[in-house]
């Protein structure tokens, strides 16, 4: 059977997406629309499981949520390839960044998107919270600056995972110029084409 991603315009789902065309592993998407103007997912994707929320893989019957769990299903799935490097260090920063993206900077910067849709007082969290998310783009640039992928010297599903969080800062917390090493991942892994593959059958997608 065909993989399935039950995927959700502008979400952490575009990550799967772009892994599925790295690993060349068929696979049948399944569209989801957030309402326009609570940004939230759909009601319909409770029917798929009862958190509602994307990314979502059906293999065959088991259905696997959270985007780290999924990454490293699709590992295994693609015998895997873009799995842990052979080398140990490279092997603890591959786990490290696999987590990292959604343990440690993406609440943060989903913090900062909820405070400055308030009125008012929205801009002075904002101020309080932005040193905070500095100090992981800092931390992320200083590890970039030192070698090219995340993980070491060849792509891992360390830098997908890390991808969503990365440009989520890019488009509103503060990262450009003043982090090379971080703009020039992005853009290394926007010319991917499998990435590029990924977001023409992916659809709206506001951070590439």
């Amino acid at each position: 059977m065909t993989l399935i991603v039950h995927h959700l315009n502008n979400s952490r789902s575009q990550r799967i997406l772009w892994m599925l065309e790295e690993l060349g592993l068929p696979y049948e998407i399944k569209y989801y629309q957030r309402d326009p103007k609570t940004m939230l997912a759909p009601p319909a994707l409770r029917k798929v499981h009862p958190l509602g929320k994307s990314p979502v893989l059906e293999d065959d019957g088991p259905i696997i949520v959270e985007t780290g769990a999924i990454c490293e299903y699709l590992v295994e799935k693609g015998d895997g390839r873009l799995g842990p490097p052979a080398h140990r260090d490279d092997v603890l920063r591959y786990r490290q960044f696999l987590h990292y993206a959604e343990g440690s900077l993406m609440p943060p910067l989903l913090v900062l998107l909820v405070v400055n849709r308030i009125p008012l007082m929205g801009k002075a969290a904002a101020k309080r919270i932005q040193p905070m998310i500095d100090v992981h783009l800092d931390y992320v640039e200083g590890e970039l600056a030192q070698r090219p992928w995340f993980a070491g010297g060849e792509m891992t599903a360390a830098d997908i995972m890390m991808s969503f969080p990365l440009e989520a800062a890019r488009s509103r917390a503060g990262l450009g110029p003043s982090r090379p090493a971080t703009i020039a991942w992005l853009d290394k892994i926007h010319a991917r084409p499998a990435y590029q593959t990924a977001l023409e059958k992916g659809g709206p997608y506001a951070y590439a």
